[in-house]
């Protein structure tokens, strides 16, 4: 079922290389053809093995498994979803939503896989891009969410905000959280918005500090066209994608999100289930009374 099988990992982690050699031993002696990304093959020593940008990885390979944290994997997901191959998440960072085989279980858990024991869960990503007199400035994806901060600036910025064409409000606050369903246990989490089940075809715009106490969350459909413009005048907030660089927005911008037409083939070993993961994650008691 998977025969070519890519290799990503967290550059520069002592944690992530170990797992990452203890699987190529594992998958050759399955008898698997490994590509593994490029820029690993010097941190990894001489193992004779294949390498490849992500873009080859994409092209060529069967299945694509990420070893590091979450960040790992959405970085990885913002690549490989526009190639319609599924991604499997080794976790060795902290959390671990989307990265959920524990480096302990990887043999067991991998091989469950490569026998073809695993569920299948699609997850959308968003398109943002940037528009400033009719131009696109500047452009990003996000599998978590799409962030307006002030920046650099403690003050609070401006914003009108449009959904599918219509006006929904004029907001002073500290930014705007877009978030999916994935991202709904992260940054969208520690700003007040709800958790949303991945399944949801919804997006949740998540205020940071408004100055009125009755600007809540607002969910809204999985294909709304979001727009904003930004109407603050001497602040140059900042609009990013899942925390990466991003860009410098002015007066008068609008920047548009959207849903991405690819979407992203996450693979789970036997027995996942998002409740529990929510229960240990983010420590929710098993049972009532449980401390």
């Amino acid at each position: 079922m998977f025969r070519n099988i890519g290799l990503v990992a967290r550059a520069g982690s002592e944690q992530a290389l170990y797992s990452l050699r203890q699987l190529v031993h594992f998958l050759q002696q399955r008898g698997c053809h490994i590509i593994v990304e490029k820029a690993l093959l010097n941190e990894l020593g001489d193992m004779g093995l294949q390498g490849g940008t992500r873009k080859q990885l994409g092209q060529s390979c069967d299945l694509v498994i990420v070893v590091g944290g979450d960040g790992s994997l959405l970085g990885a997901a913002r690549t490989f979803a526009g190639f319609d191959v599924p991604l499997l998440g080794i976790n060795r960072g902290r959390l671990g939503f989307l990265t959920d085989i524990l480096p302990s279980e990887l043999e067991t858990r991998v091989g469950q896989v490569l026998d073809g024991e695993f569920t299948t869960e699609y997850r959308f990503l968003m398109d943002m891009e940037v528009r400033r007199g009719g131009a696109a400035i500047g452009h990003g994806s996000a599998l978590n969410d799409v962030v307006l901060l002030s920046g650099d600036s403690v003050h609070m910025i401006e914003f009108e905000l449009f959904i599918d064409g219509l006006f929904v409000y004029k907001q002073r606050s500290d930014g705007l959280i877009i978030s999916t369903p994935t991202g709904s246990t992260a940054y969208a989490l520690s700003g007040g918005g709800p958790i949303m089940h991945p399944r949801l075809d919804a997006i949740v715009l998540v205020p940071m500090n408004p100055h009125t106490l009755t600007s809540r969350p607002l969910v809204v459909d999985g294909n709304s066209d979001i727009r904003i413009r930004v109407t603050t005048h001497k602040l140059h907030p900042l609009v990013s994608c899942d925390g990466q660089d991003g860009v410098r927005v002015q007066l008068d911008d609008e920047i548009r999100i959207s849903k991405k037409p690819q979407r992203l083939k996450l693979l789970h070993p036997p027995g996942h289930d998002f409740y529990e993961a929510c229960r240990s994650k983010l420590g929710w008691s098993n049972r009532l009374g449980d401390g």
